[in-house]
């Protein structure tokens, strides 16, 4: 198997020393804050948590000065070895103008996170042209699943996805592409700013959750309207928890008929309940890397270039 797939993304090593930062969302339990350190520990490496993880402001972890403080100071400073945000939310849109990508550039190193940490990897993208990780958050119970592809992700450097063994065949084919997307509703809200996700080639990995089927139909109909979809190679579709309460059968219109009408109309092959999203057990997804989608093995292979 192929090694150092995400070149120049360092991988982390025992002693590695990891930023833990808040950039979206409220820490509604500082035993939130705990576990992240603990997580980072338990992988060998050592927590270095922000100063203001742990603030307030209304649904945002503090003020958005507070949030991109303690993220540009983790990216500038040179014995960071990686950023783990705690958690999503809503918040990382609002960063995007002051982000230090420069700083990412120049000492490239992984950059983890799902949700809507979603904002962040289409900009790392956009700005540096570098791997970053759909991955779990810092404050999340990792399973053996995700600890597993985790550490084949950014620590080994190998394919960390593989056979999804939930899947299921909504438009069959082959494609190669770049990795690209994440929590839909960000890849949606990102449209016509400057770090819209790159749809061209890609192999577009979505999910989200709380949404009825209804809004998910809005959200992939933008991306068909937009011709969004028709540029990208395949569609990989993750978990979908509904809201509470609801299913994915709302008035007799299941979730899967409305993926799979988009990738019939934009043409691409679709595999849906690959494990990805709001859920324990979940891929670390290298975006930005090449990837091979094959829907007869039911798989998701990391390549490289």
């Amino acid at each position: 198997m192929k090694t150092n797939l995400f070149a120049p993304v360092k991988p982390l090593r025992d002693g590695s020393r990891v930023a833990l930062v808040a950039p979206s969302g409220i820490l509604p339990d500082p035993e939130h804050v705990t576990r992240a350190e603990d997580n980072v520990r338990s992988m060998g490496w050592i927590p270095v948590t922000g100063a203001n993880v742990s603030r307030t402001l209304g649904y945002l972890a503090g003020t958005d000065d507070e949030r991109i403080s303690d993220l540009n100071r983790a990216l500038i400073d040179e014995s960071i070895d990686a950023i783990w945000c705690v958690r999503g939310g809503y918040g990382a849109m609002r960063l995007l103008p002051d982000v230090d990508y420069r700083a990412l550039a120049d000492n490239p190193r992984p950059f983890i996170g799902f949700s809507d940490i979603t904002a962040f990897h289409a900009a790392i993208w956009k700005e540096c042209g570098i791997v970053s990780f759909h991955g779990p958050t810092a404050r999340g119970e990792l399973s053996d699943f995700s600890r597993s592809s985790l550490v084949k992700a950014v620590v080994d450097q190998t394919s960390s996805c593989g056979i999804a063994p939930n899947g299921r065949v909504l438009r069959p084919g082959k494609a190669k592409g770049r990795l690209a997307g994440g929590n839909l509703a960000l890849v949606s809200s990102l449209m016509g700013t400057p770090w819209s996700v790159d749809f061209d080639g890609a192999i577009l990995v979505l999910e989200d959750i709380d949404e009825a089927v209804y809004r998910v139909d809005r959200m992939m109909r933008q991306l068909l309207l937009a011709g969004a979809l028709s540029k990208c190679a395949a569609l990989v579709m993750g978990d979908f928890r509904p809201p509470a309460g609801e299913t994915n059968d709302e008035r007799n219109r299941l979730l899967d008929d409305v993926i799979a009408e988009a990738a019939e109309e934009a043409g691409i092959p679709c595999l849906a309940g690959a494990p990805f999203g709001h859920i324990d057990e979940q891929w670390t997804i290298p975006i930005g890397a090449t990837a091979e989608l094959d829907t007869a093995r039911m798989s998701l292979e990391i390549t490289g270039e």
